[in-house]
């Protein structure tokens, strides 16, 4: 790898989402960061690799994350640009969802600016690197899981002006970050908070007292999550296409009216 300092927008007008951006400031990471990233990679891929949908299997070959060392997003941009536009940029931590809806909307990924320490390697609250570029990254890179994120953006965006982000946030916690998927006839990971973990993506399609449902856009919008400890149940697209053609097709006066009912 080529270290680069990632200075994307650092022209644009310090407004709304950009002003959450920072160099990712490659050289700056450890030797001990880089073999956490590369501890995490081999032991997610071998663990639950092949109970990743088939997109995010693809997504990780294709952007050739499996290389030693934590990415350099220039050169991981330039090959998820090429695949569907998407761009990743470096951020230092959350950030509020009106922003972060705004970036998807623009094909703008966050990606948290520092990697867990060795003593974290199994669970860690707040979203790193890791998270962001194993769990979520791959999914950018296939054409109907980056046009569904850039829509909930969209649909985001809307919903926080109007006072409801909390719906389309819970349609996307309940799918793009920890739903779960039917596909080819297995149990399988569509979530990137279930990717990125090592204990709970295991548990989530192998433990046998896990609660799991199938997924609506009602049972999304009606069903509140946890930030800090595994989920209390998951919902599952039963059928993934289906489930996916729902949520872009979705409105926030429909969202609005199941959350009523």
């Amino acid at each position: 790898m080529t270290p680069a300092t990632n200075l994307a927008f650092q022209d644009d007008p310090i407004d709304g989402w950009r002003r959450h951006v920072v160099p990712q400031n490659w050289g700056h990471f450890t030797a001990d960061d880089h073999m956490v990233w590369d501890l995490l990679f081999e032991r997610q891929v071998r663990a639950i690799g092949p109970r990743l949908i088939e997109a995010s299997r693809r997504g990780l070959d294709l952007l050739r994350l499996g290389h030693p060392g934590i990415p350099e997003l220039g050169e991981l941009n330039a090959r998820l640009g090429a695949a569907t536009g998407w761009t990743a940029v470096a951020v230092p931590g959350l950030i509020p969802d009106e922003d972060f809806f705004a970036m998807l909307a623009q094909r703008v990924f966050p990606v948290g600016n520092f990697i867990r320490r060795r003593d974290q390697l199994d669970y860690l609250q707040e979203p790193d690197l890791f998270h962001d570029i194993f769990g979520h990254v791959p999914m950018l890179a296939d054409p109907t899981l980056s046009s569904l994120l850039s829509e909930l953006g969209r649909l985001g965006v809307e919903a926080c002006d109007e006072g409801h982000g909390e719906l389309v946030a819970r349609v996307y916690w309940h799918s793009i970050e920890f739903g779960l998927a039917r596909e080819a006839g297995e149990l399988r990971i569509l979530g990137a908070g279930l990717a990125s973990s090592f204990g709970e993506g295991l548990v989530s399609v192998e433990g046998d007292r896990i609660e799991r449902r199938p997924f609506s856009l009602e049972a999304a919008v009606r069903t509140p999550y946890r930030h800090d400890s595994f989920q209390p149940l998951y919902l599952v697209a039963e059928n993934l296409d289906s489930t996916l053609e729902a949520i872009l097709n979705a409105d926030l006066e429909q969202l609005k009216r199941l959350a009523a009912d």
